[in-house]
């Protein structure tokens, strides 16, 4: 997961400074050593990171840490606060203009950074919010890069315009400008053609077409795999073209991060949505301080909340959030959470989410994912008898199950056992999911989940 390295060094920093009481300035700035190397190794600009200390060291020496009662927590304070400076403090939206009758948004990058996939989850957002967003293919080049535009953005419900690949990219734009204003799109979003590494042909080719039209916004689309490469493209664009924006995408694959952190404090330019996934509605909203509170451990539950809110089934939600106060919840409405968990990025990336800091190493418990297609081969082989009693599973049919899951018997043995015991949990808490927002209520299950998942080994 993103920053998963650095969150693991800097915790280890944190547990050491409050572990002190009182501190003394050697010991300040011992801690900001382990910090400097921790973000130099998740692949930090040099320079960026000798700022970054340098604005903390300049706080964390002074009278209101070193004579707190609590400095161990001043210190986290300032390095949270530094964070989010370092990214950009604020949230940067990117807001259509009613009066400019449609808003054009040029995507650009290099190949292989997810670009087309980005024009299509990036429209799928603003179709959410109500806009009527236009696409527009200008990749000439690439083969297939049409037609995988018109696929993803028949999946999002965004119609695509496209001329096929012997038209000029400006004249497509063009074109797509006019047929958005008379068919009535608010946005159009330009698809514009990658190359393997910069040259200076593609950069003509993205300012001829802001010579010929009106560009609103340019955003430039970067792989946080590539690290400090994506901060020097990152500058390289924005020189020559002029950016107004970064879209980071498979922040969730780089365990590092350091592109993310790099990237404003470089280009002056914000991060506005980072990719945290494969599917098409897998981009988030780049919020500095909900990133700063994840690097930190903190976790980032508005962010679970939100997408809760938007990916769980409402009534499925209360109806399950019920079932959980009563203890009646059965297999079927543990398959259905599954699924649910799924859509959120499964159990790990829930965890993710969740707050950490302060946590004994070794506390949280280990997700595995492949455990859920175990669990569910297994729940899968019950009969839908069996699945709404749980009760009647004696050997024979358990027998039967293992069978027909491939498992030893003794694995559904122990989830049936653990199922049950979660049952009791949930009957002896009753009070546990009262005050939660309905869309939020099937996550009440997530605890169970987490805890079964990490408890089992298969």
């Amino acid at each position: 997961m993103a920053f998963e390295s650095l969150t693991e060094k800097l915790q280890k920093v944190f547990r050491d400074l409050r572990g002190k009481g009182k501190l003394s300035e050697a010991d300040v700035k011992a801690a900001l050593k382990e910090v400097r190397m921790a973000l130099l190794e998740a692949d930090v600009g040099y320079k960026v990171v000798k700022q970054f200390i340098a604005g903390i060291q300049e706080r964390a020496v002074g009278a209101e840490v070193l004579e707190s009662l609590t400095p161990g927590q001043q210190v986290v304070k300032i390095v949270n606060e530094e964070l989010i400076r370092l990214m950009g403090s604020e949230t940067t939206a990117i807001t259509p203009d009613p009066e400019n009758g449609v808003t054009v948004i040029m995507m650009a990058g290099l190949q292989g950074a997810g670009k087309t996939t980005t024009a299509a989850k990036l429209a799928g957002k603003f179709r959410q919010k109500g806009n009527r967003p236009l696409l527009a293919a200008c990749d000439v080049y690439r083969p297939a890069a049409v037609e995988q535009l018109k696929v993803n953005g028949e999946k999002v419900g965004v119609p695509v315009f496209s001329m096929g690949t012997s038209q000029n990219p400006v004249n497509i734009a063009k074109a797509a400008l006019a047929s958005a204003k008379e068919n009535r799109n608010d946005i159009l979003i330009l698809d514009t053609a990658g190359r393997l590494q910069i040259d200076e042909s593609m950069m003509q080719e993205l300012v001829s077409i802001k010579e010929a039209l009106t560009v609103h916004w340019t955003i430039l689309v970067v792989d946080a795999m590539t690290g400090q490469e994506a901060v020097n493209v990152s500058k390289t664009f924005n020189d020559k073209v002029g950016i107004d924006g970064v879209i980071v995408t498979k922040l969730d694959g780089d365990t590092r991060g350091g592109a993310a952190l790099s990237i404003r404090a470089v280009t002056g330019k914000p991060i506005l949505y980072a990719g945290m996934g494969e599917k098409l509605s897998d981009l988030e909203q780049f919020y500095p301080d909900r990133m700063a509170s994840r690097i930190l451990g903190m976790g980032d539950i508005l962010s679970l909340i939100e997408k809760a809110q938007t990916e769980v089934d409402e009534e499925k939600a209360k109806a399950m959030t019920e079932k959980l106060r009563k203890a009646e919840f059965d297999f079927n409405d543990f398959l259905d959470q599954m699924d649910q968990m799924k859509k959120l990025g499964g159990l790990s990336g829930i965890m993710s989410m969740l707050p950490t800091m302060g946590t004994p190493k070794g506390g949280m418990p280990e997700i595995d994912e492949s455990q859920m297609d175990r669990v569910r081969a297994i729940i899968l082989s019950m009969t839908k008898e069996e699945r709404q009693n749980p009760s009647i599973l004696n050997p024979s049919r358990k027998n039967r199950i293992a069978k027909g899951s491939g498992v030893d018997i003794s694995e559904v043995n122990r989830l049936v056992k653990q199922f049950e015991q979660m049952r009791k949990m949930m009957k002896q808490l009753p009070g546990m999911m009262k005050g939660r927002r309905g869309g939020f209520g099937g996550m009440g299950m997530g605890g169970g989940l987490g805890g079964l998942f990490g408890k089992m080994k298969f």
